[in-house]
């Protein structure tokens, strides 16, 4: 065989080697670069605690001042519910409460005759009695006068205690009627939509002029100053956190950086669930896993519902 055959044959395998080698460095640098994308002990998502505020009324909705993404504070008016009918409703109690004293029964007219009655009786009783005592008149005068002095009063008594008895009666209506207008005047204050707690509109569910029912629900809202992620560990790496720990978490910047920061263990679920599908490989879902809740400041505004995010255990970087 001729050299310069030989030669070229020389070449060609060392080409070939070069391009085996060249391969086998970018096998090994993806390999190694997909080992470093894994460098955190958990993978979980931002949520936030919201609150579906809803209806305590009956009716049109007048007005609702509210808009996506405003911060609102507790206790801020931001809607109302017509209270014509309860107004008028209250205004019937109130009115049923003034006629009151006039169904009341005055007898004052009639136990004075009864009195003016028995005084006469009373003089003729005393005329006949010194009569007697002169033989002039018989023990039975006096004694159908006595008698007559006797129904008299007890006329008077029996009227004053029906009389008593029956205003009794009508002033005892006053309470239950007071109650029904506190009973209203409570659905007139619930018309008035409060914001109850201090944060971020998530979600607007109704707008002026719809009718609205009692539990009908009218916005969401969000507490967003502080958001919370939920990861999940084995049982290896449970056994490193307590409640109230620090950890650091990551979430991206850019498409190669991560903002560094920093939440604490809240909450540590009592029992192991199996792994998430979502975010775990086919081998790791069979493992049987815990559920951990972490809190992290939202100072700065940069975390958003569902938001994906790392976590590490220890802040100290590995050398």
């Amino acid at each position: 065989m001729k050299e310069v055959d030989l030669m070229k044959i020389k070449m060609t395998d060392k080409l070939k080697m070069q391009k085996y080698s060249i391969l086998i460095l970018s096998l090994l640098i993806t390999v190694a670069c997909g080992n470093n994308g894994d460098l955190s002990d958990a993978y979980g998502n931002f949520e936030a605690t919201a609150t579906t505020v809803s209806s305590e009324a009956n009716g049109r909705l007048l007005f609702i001042d509210i808009e996506e993404g405003e911060k609102l504070s507790a206790g801020s008016l931001i809607g109302l519910v017509d209270t014509t009918q309860l107004h008028l409703q209250r205004k019937l109690l109130q009115a049923s409460i003034g006629t009151l004293p006039k169904k009341l029964r005055n007898t004052i007219a009639d136990i004075s005759v009864l009195e003016n009655k028995k005084n006469n009786l009373t003089r003729e009783r005393d005329r006949v009695k010194r009569l007697v005592e002169k033989k002039a008149a018989t023990t039975k005068q006096l004694d159908d006068l006595n008698g007559s002095v006797d129904v008299v009063e007890k006329q008077i008594e029996a009227l004053r205690s029906q009389t008593n008895t029956s205003n009794r009666a009508i002033l005892a209506e006053k309470e239950p009627l007071l109650a029904q207008v506190d009973v209203v005047n409570e659905q007139i204050r619930k018309s008035y939509i409060k914001n109850p707690i201090d944060g971020t509109v998530l979600t607007k569910l109704a707008e002026a002029h719809e009718m609205v029912r009692l539990s009908s629900p009218l916005y969401r809202i969000g507490q967003l100053d502080t958001m919370t992620i939920r990861f999940y560990v084995d049982a290896v790496q449970l056994q490193g956190l307590n409640t109230g720990q620090q950890v650091q978490v990551l979430i991206d910047k850019g498409e190669d950086d991560f903002t560094e920061l920093e939440g604490t263990i809240s909450w540590i679920s009592s029992q192991a669930e199996f792994t998430p599908k979502t975010i775990q490989t086919k081998e790791d879902r069979v493992n049987l896993v815990y559920a951990i809740k972490a809190r992290v400041p939202n100072d700065n505004g940069l975390i958003k519902i569902g938001m994906p995010a790392e976590v590490n255990f220890n802040n100290e970087e590995e050398n």
